[in-house]
C-alpha cells in the first residue's frame, strides 16, 4: 500500500509540475513571470520524487531572479537610452497593461493580448513624447525603443521559461 500511495504522489507531482511548466511558459509569451513557476514545479518534484537536486533548485532560482533584474532595467534602459522621460516609461508599462486587457477583449484573446501589449505600450509611449517635445520623429524614436525592449524581454522571459522547462525534463528523465 505504501508504495502505490507513493507511485500515486509522483505521478501527480509530475502531472501538476508539467501544468506548471506549460502554464509558466505561457504567461511568459505574455511577459509575465513564468519562471517562478518552473521553480514551483522543480521544487514540487523535489519535495515529491526526490529530484532535481537542490543545487538545480537554487540555479533556477537564480535565474528566474536574474530574469526579473533584467526585466525590471530593461524598460527603463530602453526608454532612457532613446532620450525619453522616466514618466515615458511608466506610461508605456500602464500602456502594455491596458493593451493586454483590451487586446483580450477580441476575437482572438490570446494573440490580440500579446498585441495588445505591444501596440498599447508603443502607443503610450508616443503619446508622452510627443506631448513633451512635440516631434514626431522623436516620439517614434523613442516608442519604437519601448517595442524592441519589449519584445527583447518576451524573447528573454520565454527562452528562460522553456530553457528551464527542458532542463527540469532532462534532469527527471535521467533520474
Amino acid at each position: 500500500m505504501g508504495d502505490l500511495f507513493h507511485e500515486a504522489v509522483s505521478w501527480a507531482a509530475y502531472v501538476v509540475a508539467a501544468l506548471l511548466c506549460v502554464l509558466g511558459i505561457g504567461i511568459s509569451v505574455f511577459s509575465l513571470s513564468g519562471t517562478w513557476l518552473v521553480v514551483a514545479a522543480a521544487v514540487l518534484t523535489r519535495l515529491a520524487v526526490g529530484a532535481p537536486g537542490w543545487l538545480e533548485v537554487g540555479l533556477f532560482i537564480l535565474v528566474a531572479g536574474v530574469v526579473e533584474i533584467f526585466d525590471s532595467l530593461a524598460g527603463a534602459w530602453g526608454v532612457r537610452r532613446r532620450g525619453g522621460s522616466a514618466f515615458t516609461g511608466l506610461a508605456a508599462i500602464g500602456g502594455g497593461i491596458a493593451g493586454m486587457v483590451i487586446g483580450s477583449l477580441g476575437p482572438f484573446p490570446v494573440v490580440g493580448t500579446l498585441l495588445g501589449m505591444l501596440t498599447g505600450g508603443f502607443v503610450a509611449a508616443y503619446v508622452v513624447e510627443w506631448l513633451r517635445h512635440g516631434m514626431n520623429a522623436r516620439a517614434l524614436h523613442v516608442a519604437r525603443g519601448v517595442l524592441v525592449g519589449r519584445l527583447m524581454v518576451l524573447v528573454m522571459k520565454t527562452g528562460a521559461s522553456l530553457g528551464m522547462t527542458i532542463l527540469l525534463v532532462l534532469g527527471l528523465a535521467g533520474e
